[in-house]
């Protein structure tokens, strides 16, 4: 068996693991980049327009026989670990014929974002998985294992072919609402693989541990009881985790949680799969509210159906601002137009509740510079969607691999330094044969 990382041995995001046999090939993620080769932040709008070959030759696409176009052979599957775009965002150029695996819920997050935002990823051909259930694609078995993280429905995958196996970590964390999910993980890993492909999204950040989930809840709790205030949260749509932590600081503190149509479809819709709050009789301060630019996308492209299922929880603008200092409303920049409309909030909270990189954006420091001029006070309460230092010891500990390949890091370096296990220092495109 053979592996090459065709992009993450020295950045974050765009994740792809090329694994092959004599008669099988698979690869593990094929996400967006997030940055570009010089650093800055990655912009693929200077790129739609190029062709898939133009694409390869940019750096853009890996260049990978058998994925986009017709061939002899096309490659044999495409495994997607969830539903972050540094994992799945370049899946449009795959040819229409490959299989794609993925879990069930993570294919609804990708729909629901092809419904809300510009993004246009169709899947054709799909074979859903399900976790601690091995799978065959040729003569590689996979094997997926549920993960905690900032994403719904994330895997980490054992793959074994030809008596050998590697152990792809995805992206996990042990402090969120899953934590016991990683527990039951450092007891029933794999053991001795020959290679574990390890994410360092946090090495090279601060190394103490982060806060779990339910210190966040609390965090939120403290912000709402002070008295007379909206509060405003800026925070993934997609970060059930964090939403649920929302929903049970308004429950503690007797408020109503105020969602766009938006987050009220993803919510329903994962609602099939856990149990979870959402505009419905059983969650009676959950609301909705219909913001202008959402409304207005879901009204020309004809699926007013979405909006009308809400009707029955709808609170309005006015009803809003009449009782301010009961709200609790996630916000986006996007949104700036709708709270402009909305009286008797000036004064409130913000709380940015996202990773702080993202601070640095035009349209966040906008949008931020827009409630601060409204006498807004900001506040900041987040944990990471990653592993922390001590977790990731604790899977090396678990799987007590033979060899760690660093991966979804910018500080590669920094292994050797953590962890007893050797360090292999490969670099994109360089292949590894596990003999």
């Amino acid at each position: 068996m053979n592996f090459k990382i065709h992009r993450g041995t020295k950045e974050i995001g765009g994740s792809c693991v090329e694994v092959w046999t004599e008669n099988t090939r698979i690869l593990l993620d094929f996400g967006m980049p997030l940055v570009d080769r010089d650093g800055s932040e990655f912009d693929f709008s200077k790129f739609k327009n190029l062709t898939t070959p133009e694409l390869i030759e940019h750096g853009v696409l890996p260049d990978i026989n058998g994925l986009y176009n017709d061939t002899d052979k096309l490659i044999d599957g495409v495994i997607i670990s969830h539903a972050h775009q540094d994992h799945y965002g370049l899946l449009n150029y795959i040819h229409k014929d490959v299989k794609h695996y993925l879990g069930e819920a993570t294919y609804k997050l990708i729909e629901l974002n092809n419904l809300f935002t510009p993004q246009e990823i169709h899947i054709e051909n799909i074979n859903y998985f399900e976790k601690e259930k091995t799978f065959q694609i040729g003569d590689i078995s996979i094997t997926p294992y549920w993960a905690d993280h900032s994403a719904f429905d994330a895997y980490s995958f054992l793959v074994e072919a030809d008596g050998k196996s590697l152990f792809y970590s995805g992206d996990f964390r042990s402090h969120g609402r899953k934590g016991n999910v990683f527990k039951w993980f450092t007891h029933n890993a794999p053991q001795h693989v020959d290679y574990l492909l390890l994410e360092g999204t946090t090495i090279g950040r601060e190394s103490k541990p982060f806060k779990k989930e339910e210190e966040i809840e609390n965090d939120f709790v403290k912000v709402f009881q002070e008295q007379n205030k909206i509060n405003l949260i800026y925070t993934s749509g997609q970060n059930i985790d964090r939403i649920v932590s929302i929903f049970r600081a308004c429950i503690k503190t007797n408020k109503i949680l105020v969602v766009d149509v938006y987050i009220a479809t993803v919510l329903k819709t994962l609602s099939d799969f856990a149990k979870i709050p959402y505009p419905s009789k059983e969650f009676e301060n959950l609301k909705v509210m219909f913001p202008y630019y959402t409304s207005r996308r879901l009204k020309n492209e004809g699926n007013k159906t979405i909006l009308y299922q809400f009707k029955d929880y709808k609170i309005t603008k006015e009803e809003i601002g009449n009782q301010a200092e009961k709200i609790v409303m996630l916000v986006r920049p996007s949104m700036q137009k709708d709270l402009e409309k909305i009286t008797g909030i000036d004064g409130g909270n913000l709380i940015y509740s996202m990773w702080e990189g993202y601070l640095q954006k035009s349209d966040t420091q906008k949008f931020l510079g827009y409630l601060t001029n409204r006498n807004f006070t900001i506040h900041k309460i987040h944990t990471s969607g990653h592993a922390d230092t001590e977790t990731l010891k604790r899977m090396v500990e678990a799987i007590k691999p033979k060899n760690i390949v660093p991966i979804h890091t910018f500080s590669k370096s920094e292994y050797s330094g953590i962890f007893s296990t050797p360090i292999v220092d490969i670099n994109d495109g360089e292949t590894i044969s596990i003999n």
